[in-house]
């Protein structure tokens, strides 16, 4: 199967201008609402996901599409990465409580994946105009900046984010909450794009808007990222970035992650092994 990552990065940027961006700080209270569990969903996520599965599939005949919206509606739907077809997986506006809100932290996601293999990945963050691409052995890249994860530092000088929420058991919170300021946690950017993104480039500025960065006296790297809700669109972009950006991602118990896997108990990202296992030691054994 032959993709062209330029192609598909024109239409992710073409949609997020004329579908999301049109309605950023815009939208009329009809055309907010929240899905069942309390998430939010916008006119923009409707429109967005329409159009790249229309754009996505007429490139790639024979593919399928698992978007979020529409597993929303279907959750059916997610029984198709089971399969031996190509699908691709689309979170339509990532972060939408940030837009929703008229904060400019959200991003497109878009993941093509096969038999549970990640082929290539595109995150664009449309406040920013700027787009992370990988190809599975083919490293990752924002135009012609490759990107380079965080080298390894001692346990004590990591820095990272910890996403525990509501989807983890009392004990696990407790754990993650006790290791917060040993293991230098960051506040959540509540864009699992754009916290993949600093990640993969292993610079905590690279999540921020260049204002903000000027203002900001954190200049360090990014080392880690925890995260406990697991639903596809979510994180198979960003672990493809992440890991051809050099760095390691596993999920809490010791397996490659595989965006098929329905029980995947949560997922940890890393520097390298032994970074990893040191991680693992203080938030999991």
């Amino acid at each position: 199967m032959s993709i062209d990552l330029a192609t598909v990065q024109r239409f992710v940027e073409e949609t997020a201008a004329e579908e999301i961006m049109v309605r950023f700080r815009r939208l009329a209270e009809h055309e907010i609402r929240a899905k069942e569990g309390g998430e939010l969903v916008t006119a923009a996520d409707i429109a967005s996901e329409a159009r790249l599965t229309r754009l996505l599939q007429d490139y790639l005949p024979g593919s399928l599409v698992v978007g979020e919206e529409g597993t929303s509606e279907r959750p059916e739907v997610l029984e198709l990465l089971q399969g031996s077809d190509p699908v691709w997986l689309i979170d339509p506006v990532d972060g939408t409580g940030n837009f929703a809100a008229g904060r400019p932290t959200f991003a497109v996601m878009v993941a093509l994946v096969e038999k549970g293999v990640i082929l290539a990945s595109w995150i664009h963050e449309p406040s920013l105009e700027r787009t992370a691409v990988a190809e599975a052995g083919s490293g990752a890249w924002i135009g012609d900046e490759r990107l380079r994860a965080a080298a390894p530092v001692p346990l004590s000088d990591m820095r990272g984010t910890l996403h525990a929420g509501s989807f983890v058991g009392p004990e696990l919170r407790r754990r993650i909450e006790a290791a917060r300021k040993r293991l230098g946690a960051i506040p959540s950017l509540r864009c699992a794009g754009a916290e993949y993104v600093r990640l993969a480039a292993g610079s905590l500025h690279y999540g921020l808007f260049p204002e903000k960065a000027a203002e900001s006296k954190d200049t360090g790297e990014i080392h880690y990222s925890l995260f406990t809700k697991m639903m596809p669109w979510d994180h198979a972009p960003g672990v493809l970035l992440f890991t051809e950006a050099g760095g390691l991602a596993r999920t809490f118990d010791r397996r490659i992650y595989d965006p098929a896997r329905r029980d995947t108990p949560g997922l940890l990202m890393a520097p390298d092994e032994a970074s990893w296992e040191a991680l693992h030691g203080v938030l999991l054994d």
